[in-house]
């Protein structure tokens, strides 16, 4: 076979061969494509995209895809279960009123009183099965542990050494009770000396305390107090207990067998600085509404004593201190100490021991 002959055959079996990769791309443009020029700038807005369900026959869907249980044997389930509330008459629920007292108060469902033989029978029911004095000894004892329990202690509030203007003392200043919550014994004593003199003053209290509040007690008894210049015994009536804030207060009137009328009061504050280093100041006020001149008081107020300790509890129970005191005569009381020759104020560093059990 010649040369043409044979590219002539060649080209016919290639244009059979091609025909069916001609026919998957006709209508796309490239049968009648022109050769690759240089691209140009694409145009300000584009044609929109074209939809991909083109030429796709969108068919109803049939009976079965419609439904999901098409064919699926429903006769073998069992109903819903009944309403339980079915006929009940269900009526707008109104507000329920807020009585905090008992149920027959207005605004409750009433309710009817108890049956005669509900009280009918004895006032224990207990009785009946272990016996009136067993459970008589049983309620004596819940009492006993839910109230009525008897307690004691005693508070050494100060028991110090001072010194000032070029001497020495001691004081002290202790009280305790012993009782129950309301009704308590209580003692009370205090003093101070010099340690050439000996002592200058000693008083003992012996008082019934009840409580009138959670914080409070009214107290009343005796006091003996012992002055070199005389002694005198007083009917007490007081007050003590903790003030909102934290104040520890105590007041006492205090009538004595001549008939003079005096008055103390005390405040003290605990300001905790640590957990076991605590600032203590103190005030005491004290007034007569008698002029005694053997104990050379002026009616009026009499004296101020300011103090400041400070504590450092080294057990909850026992706590050391060191503290200034100060001590200043009053009114018509100061100019009877300058007129007999006895300093009105006086100063001292203290040095003591608080302790509790």
């Amino acid at each position: 076979m010649n040369r043409p002959a044979s590219l002539a055959l060649s080209l016919s079996l290639l244009t059979v061969s091609a025909a069916p990769v001609l026919a998957q791309h006709a209508g796309h443009g490239g049968a009648g494509r022109a050769a690759p020029t240089r691209a140009t700038p694409p145009a300000a807005t584009t044609a929109p995209a074209a939809d991909p369900h083109a030429g796709h026959v969108m068919t109803a869907p049939t009976a079965a895809q419609a439904d999901p249980h098409a064919g699926h044997d429903m006769s073998t389930m069992s109903a819903p279960a009944a309403d339980p509330h079915a006929g009940h008459a269900m009526g707008a629920a109104g507000p329920v009123p807020e009585v905090l007292t008992s149920a027959d108060t207005p605004g409750r469902i009433p309710q009817a009183s108890p049956p005669a033989a509900a009280a009918a029978g004895p006032v224990h029911a207990a009785d009946l099965v272990f016996g009136a004095e067993a459970m008589a000894a049983s309620r004596r004892l819940l009492i006993a542990e839910n109230g009525d329990i008897r307690t004691r202690a005693v508070f050494l509030d100060e028991l110090e050494l001072s010194a000032g203007d070029g001497d020495g003392g001691y004081a002290w200043d202790a009280q305790g009770w012993s009782g129950g919550d309301i009704n308590r014994f209580w003692w009370k004593s205090e003093g101070e000396g010099a340690f050439d003199d000996g002592l200058d003053e000693v008083e003992v209290q012996a008082l019934y305390s009840r409580a009138i509040s959670p914080f409070f007690d009214v107290q009343t008894g005796l006091r003996q107090t012992w002055r070199p210049e005389g002694d005198r015994t007083d009917l007490v009536l007081g007050v003590q207990g903790l003030a909102p804030h934290w104040f520890e207060v105590e007041g006492a009137l205090f009538l004595s067998h001549k008939g003079e009328l005096t008055a103390r009061a005390e405040v003290e504050y605990d300001q905790r600085i640590t957990q076991r280093v605590i600032f203590q100041p103190s005030l005491e006020l004290a007034a007569s509404a008698d002029d005694i001149p053997e104990l050379s008081i002026a009616s009026g107020l009499t004296s101020v004593q300011i103090g400041a300790r400070l504590r450092y509890e080294a057990r909850r129970e026992l706590a050391p201190y060191i503290g200034v005191e100060w001590t200043g005569s009053l009114g018509g009381t100061r100019d009877l100490a300058i007129a007999r020759g006895h300093s009105p104020e006086d100063t001292r560093v203290v040095i003591g021991l608080r302790a509790w059990f």
